[in-house]
């Protein structure tokens, strides 16, 4: 069922465009007294997810009873980050999410329908897990607002995804990212139907049929001068993330004729904290970059490792090593056992001895970078010779004669070359 379905490749949508497709929708819904928003977090700034957000909560007034930022394992949003992303939601109507705490399990997909959708690398039972606000609130309407872009856990975001993953609990989250990770991240990355994407379908089947939820999706790209359109907007049940799926593989997956030996990838200080989220320059890159190559991740407001207390501990301890190395310690490690995980993005962060990955962070020593398996380089210095700010995505070329490939915002696309892919 699609209530709304606007999009192509080229198209341009403005906000107030997506205010009133989003408001069409929902008028053919009908009155809702009790309305549940489930926004994505301040690392989806850029999916327009704000404005759709607001819009909903304009058009529901009083009938919008809770707003739960989808935060999987991510920091709470901060009063600022809530300001400027959500700027006319009512803070009293903010729930936070704790993923150790806040949630329930609704439900366990069998360990042979795993199995067989992994092709047996994973054949454990997997725990659908939700915010108990979604499962037991009393909503007339569950609102889940995101993007549909190119992700390495479950190959294309958003969908259900935002409902088990970004109000799911630790072992649903910690479950799926590692079943993506050992099933093989090339092998899931821009893929609208995987493996990862069955288990959670199946989930929302079986277990939330009575659930009202409704998706709102948007697909965002680049213009011809590197400035962020609106793309798409989908309203609907999965049909909408399905739909929206599509049109962001078109429009997100990059192919390219040949392989770079060297890449720049610029992270927003605003947006990227953590190497936990700031690794999706590596994520996104890494089916473009040849053996032997070099990834340049320019971090000016990377401060940590993980967002949260014990993954930045295990993060330190273990490091980014090649997928048979963590792969081994899970097996050999309570700890990283008992956090797949923080066992899944070590091995999403690893280049797999393939290409170095050479970090500038801006709140990160030599020490503390290297310890955890990259190289390190100064920011400011390598901020001064590759000039990002204004840059154009593409080949570039130092003052110096270097050649580099340049992607401005890597958490908004996908990379490959086209001998990579199989």
């Amino acid at each position: 069922m699609l209530l709304h379905s606007q999009g192509s490749p080229t198209a341009s949508l403005s906000d107030d465009d997506l205010a009133a497709g989003l408001t069409s929708a929902l008028t053919k819904l009908g009155e809702r007294n009790r309305v549940l928003l489930v926004p994505p977090d301040f690392s989806r700034f850029y999916s327009k997810s704000g404005p759709l957000a607001c819009a909903a909560a304009h058009f529901y007034g009083d009938a919008l009873a809770d707003v739960l930022p989808a935060l999987g394992t991510h920091f709470p949003m901060t009063s600022d980050q809530l300001d400027r992303m959500y700027p006319t939601i009512p803070r009293s109507k903010v729930r936070p999410h704790r993923w150790r705490e806040d949630v329930i399990t609704i439900g366990k997909v069998p360990g042979s329908f795993v199995s067989e959708v992994t092709d047996g690398v994973w054949k454990q039972e997997w725990p659908a897990q939700l915010n108990k606000l979604v499962w037991e609130g009393g909503h007339d309407l569950i609102l889940s607002i995101g993007q549909a872009v190119p992700h390495e856990v479950i190959g294309v975001a958003n969908g259900n995804k935002n409902l088990f993953v970004g109000t799911g609990g630790s072992a649903g989250i910690n479950e799926s990212h590692y079943i993506g990770a050992v099933y093989g991240t090339e092998l899931m990355m821009g893929r609208p139907d995987t493996c990862l994407r069955r288990i959670l379908n199946y989930a929302e089947d079986t277990f939330c049929d009575h659930l009202p939820i409704i998706y709102a999706q948007t697909v965002i790209g680049a213009d011809d001068e590197g400035k962020l359109v609106t793309r798409g907007l989908f309203v609907g049940d999965r049909e909408a993330f399905e739909t929206a799926a599509r049109l962001a593989v078109e429009v997100n997956f990059n192919h390219l004729d040949e392989e770079l030996s060297k890449v720049v990838v610029l992270m927003d200080p605003d947006e990227f904290h953590s190497t936990w989220i700031g690794n999706k320059g590596i994520y996104r890159t890494r089916m473009a970059i040849a053996d032997g190559g070099e990834l340049i991740i320019l971090a000016p407001g990377v401060r940590t490792f993980g967002e949260d207390p014990e993954i930045d501990r295990m993060i330190r301890k273990y490091g980014y090593r090649p997928s048979s190395e963590i792969i081994r310690l899970v097996e050999e490690n309570e700890d990283l056992r008992g956090n797949l995980g923080a066992a899944a993005h070590l091995i999403h962060g690893s280049p797999e001895g393939r290409f170095t990955v050479t970090y500038c962070p801006g709140h990160l020593s030599r020490q503390q970078i290297e310890d955890v398996g990259y190289q390190y380089a100064n920011l400011d210095e390598m901020m001064a010779r590759y000039q990002p700010e204004g840059r154009s995505d593409g080949w570039h070329t130092t003052t110096e004669g270097e050649r580099f490939y340049f992607i401005g915002n890597p958490a908004m696309g996908l990379w490959a070359a086209r001998s990579r892919l199989r």
